[in-house]
């Protein structure tokens, strides 16, 4: 997010498999007994069909490890926060007395009132709450999806309207938006995260009482939007509007309301979709994640309706973005906007590269369109993004998360305070680490899928089958899978060999089965699997640099999947000067002068000077002094300066 406005019969099971744009929806698929939508009138055969399925979120278990860990913090931070104070504005606006005193920061401080993004925690809570429960099964965030619904329904009745919004000045800042009159700040950006919000409680926690708000609350939206014409619709769309599109789809397939897929259409932003769809890169100048969620939704569009246009714009869009425009973290853009990459070394080393949204989203892009066509550069993409942006984003001691994550050496990673940061990437934060169990495992009518090497198990129940993962990885390049089945059952295993590693080799029950040199492939194993199977797989980790083509000499170290960041300490800094409120400071905090190592020799064969340390996943480089610079993964660097990216000199090391 800126601070100005910006410009640029169906049941669950057949909804969830059908969906593969909302990273987190896709987790319920396994058959939950209620159907609570009914069918959609659009004609049988129309919706592509999606390759592969998502397991139920509840049906995945994480075992003790960093994604586990993350993942309790962020459930301990959710309970410790007060629906009742996230939703004090949306009852004033209703006419109702809040029953709690507010949350600050972009939720009523009058420094960031401009943005009108008041209430977007709400719904990002309402997503994260959801996703929280179906992995834990823990009551509580069940009773609170419930109780927030319950607010936003009085709220509704209070009000005699479907619409329910925080903003400063109610409803009239909507209002003025439909005009066309001028007005700053996100409405319909900061309304689509209650939308998604009520979306994600529906599906995952079967929250009745969320689905009646959230029709209310989208027959609104097409009542109130009628009347724009096609023109003027494009015209509120230059205003950064989140996933609109993706929502709307939804909730054609949840209800087969076609009004709904007439808004999803409508919400797809042609001048952003017609240029992608042709293969025309644009983007420079644009702010990112004004796109992304966009671009997400005209994946989402393109499963419901068949459109090619769609399809074809939001892989393109993930080719240019992933493969030309990314840092080896998986990140993107400085400040928020995407650069020319002719002038990355002008923007490499900026405080405010990496928006942790944009990972955020780039991920849910990356897991809709692997669904659909599951190449492994999808899944390989996902590892990196996964480690080096999202589980890099969370401070491990505190549960806070971060904005950016920029790569100026000798900065560090800046966290948000628990009440007074609510930031967009708060509320994303609050999700992204109650969603890992999402995107490890897939599969198909006889394929299982093993994307992610994750200490977890899954269990498929049509096959009658449990698969448990145990692995130390990155700390080794092994893991091994053990089948627990009620009776001898043909499956194919699909296990994903990376293209960081040349080779990889299977063993079945100890006996070595396939050696893979076709790396950035899956490895297959077709056979009838037997209680107590168990196969392992041996991966090639070696480090190695990154660089993008115009800046040769500008190299970030990466083992395998792992960026490996340098580690300077805390020297000069204040205990918790890493505990901030305001985003817009970014580059400001802790800016004393920092001179880092300086790294001399050849770019191209730099890595061939990094040596093993003294612990797995710690390396030393020689500087241009003979000192040794020690190296780390970056997604374990949490308090220290660091440097991601070097700038190599000339020069014998």
């Amino acid at each position: 997010m800126t601070n100005t406005t910006r410009r640029g019969g169906n049941t669950r099971r057949s909804f969830l498999a059908s969906t593969g744009a909302g990273g987190l929806l896709a987790g319920l698929a396994a058959g939950s007994p209620t159907a609570l939508f009914a069918a959609p009138t659009i004609p049988a055969g129309a919706r592509p069909k999606a390759a592969l399925q998502p397991f139920d979120l509840a049906d995945v278990e994480l075992s003790e490890g960093p994604f586990l860990h993350a993942q309790r913090k962020t459930v301990a931070y959710l309970l410790s926060l007060s629906p009742d104070r996230m939703l004090h504005n949306f009852r004033v606006n209703a006419g109702l007395k809040p029953k709690a005193p507010v949350y600050g920061g972009w939720e009523s401080e009058a420094q960031w009132a401009e943005i009108n993004c008041h209430g977007h925690t709400l719904g990002h809570y309402l997503s994260a709450c959801a996703l929280a429960y179906r992995s834990t099964r823990e009551p509580q965030f069940k009773q609170r999806i419930d109780y927030i619904a319950g607010e936003l329904a009085a709220c509704q009745d209070a009000a005699k309207t479907g619409l329910v919004c925080a903003f400063p000045d109610g409803a009239a800042l909507v209002a003025a938006h439909l005009r066309g009159d001028k007005i700053t700040g996100v409405p319909w950006y900061t309304l689509h995260k209650v939308y998604a919000g009520l979306r994600d409680a529906t599906l995952l926690a079967d929250s009745t009482a969320s689905k009646a708000v959230l029709i209310r609350m989208a027959d609104w939206a097409v009542v109130a939007t009628r009347p724009l014409t096609a023109a003027q619709f494009e015209t509120m769309l230059d205003t950064e509007h989140g996933g609109m599109n993706e929502t709307f789809a939804d909730l054609f397939v949840m209800t087969g309301n076609p009004a709904y897929r007439e808004m999803a259409e409508r919400f797809s932003h042609k001048a952003i979709l017609e240029p992608l769809a042709a293969g025309r890169d644009r983007l420079d100048g644009m702010h990112a994640n004004t796109q992304v969620p966009k671009i997400i939704g005209f994946q989402r569009v393109y499963e419901v309706t068949g459109n090619l246009q769609y399809r074809d714009a939001a892989a393109f869009f993930w080719k240019t973005v992933a493969l030309t425009r990314s840092f080896a973290t998986g990140g993107h853009g400085d400040n928020e906007h995407f650069f020319p990459m002719a002038d990355f070394e002008k923007h490499v080393f900026s405080a405010k590269g990496s928006e942790t949204c944009c990972q955020h989203n780039m991920l849910k892009l990356t897991r809709a369109l692997f669904l659909q066509d599951p190449q492994a550069d999808y899944a390989d993409y996902y590892e990196r993004t996964l480690y080096n942006g999202i589980l890099a984003s969370q401070d491990p001691d505190s549960g806070m998360v971060t904005y950016f994550q920029g790569a100026r050496p000798g900065y560090m990673k800046l966290y948000h305070t628990p009440v007074d940061s609510f930031w967009c990437c708060t509320g994303t934060g609050m999700e992204n680490h109650v969603k890992y169990r999402d995107s490890i495992y897939f599969h198909d009518d006889g394929s299982l899928y093993v994307n992610l090497f994750v200490p977890s198990s899954v269990t498929w129940r049509d096959k009658g089958a449990v698969l448990r993962q145990v692995t130390t990885f990155p700390d080794s390049p092994t893991t091994t899978l053990r089948w627990s089945l009620r009776r001898p059952t043909e499956l194919t295993l699909q296990l994903r060999h990376p293209r960081w590693s040349r080779t990889a080799t299977v063993l079945v029950n100890g006996v070595e089965t396939v050696r893979s040199n076709a790396a950035g492939s899956y490895v297959k194993l077709a056979r009838t699997w037997r209680d107590g199977d168990t196969v392992e797989l041996r991966l090639a980790m070696e480090v190695a640099t990154d660089h993008a083509p115009a800046a040769p000499d500008v190299v970030a170290f990466t083992y395998g999947p792992i960026v490996l960041a340098g580690v300077f300490g805390t020297k000069g800094l204040a205990k918790d000067a890493d505990i901030i409120v305001s985003e817009r400071k970014y580059g400001e905090y802790n800016a004393t002068p920092f001179t880092p190592p300086m790294l001399t020799g050849d770019a191209g064969t730099i890595a061939g000077k990094v040596r093993p340390g003294a612990a797995p996943l710690e390396f030393t480089v020689p500087s241009g002094d003979q000192s040794a610079v020690r190296l780390v993964p970056y997604h374990r660097v949490a308090h220290d300066r660091y440097a991601t990216y070097w700038k190599v000199l000339p020069g014998a090391v």
